[in-house]
């Protein structure tokens, strides 16, 4: 990790997300352990264990996949874009970027928006917490915001030509 990669508002965004992810796992890690601990030692499993690792592993899959694409970590067809000329290389790149910003805005965020809004409205809960059901699904608007932002990022980055856009590593980290 470069010292640049920290820098500004999205830089401690970032720091903050990777901590959240980091700590969410830790629970994860924790929560599948005593699940296993209290089925097969104490004889009696915990009836909690497994609804909080369910949720906790898709908020750990979502905002993952947040910072995995913040590093170009993703999977990818560069095989074909790396032999195109640069500059049409550098157009596929921005038509992916662009991509993901509208798929990120439309179904993460404000499709995601909605399906808290129409889970909170029901006011659904789930059976071995008594948590709104909702609220464990802002997840995914959470996570769109992050790829919009990210997005958004790697475009700037793109027009301003601090990127080999694809079938490379970043010139400009």
């Amino acid at each position: 990790m470069s010292a640049e990669r920290h820098r500004g508002i999205v830089g401690l965004l970032v720091r903050a997300l990777e901590w959240v992810v980091v700590l969410l796992f830790a629970a994860l890690t924790l929560d599948v352990l005593w699940g296993v601990f209290s089925r097969y030692v104490l004889g009696l499993q915990s009836r909690w264990t497994e609804e909080v690792a369910i949720y906790v592993l898709v908020w750990v899959s979502l905002l993952g996949a947040a910072l995995v694409y913040r590093d170009r970590g993703h999977l990818g067809v560069d095989y074909f874009v790396g032999r195109l000329p640069k500059n049409v290389e550098r157009l596929v790149a921005i038509f992916a970027e662009f991509t993901v910003l509208v798929f990120a805005a439309f179904a993460l965020c404000y499709g995601g928006l909605r399906l808290v809004q129409q889970n909170l409205e029901a006011d659904q809960v789930t059976p071995a917490l008594g948590v709104k059901v909702g609220l464990l699904y802002m997840a995914a608007p959470l996570c769109g915001l992050f790829f919009v932002i990210f997005a958004i990022e790697h475009l700037l980055r793109l027009f301003r030509r601090q990127d080999i856009p694809a079938g490379g590593k970043e010139a400009a980290r």
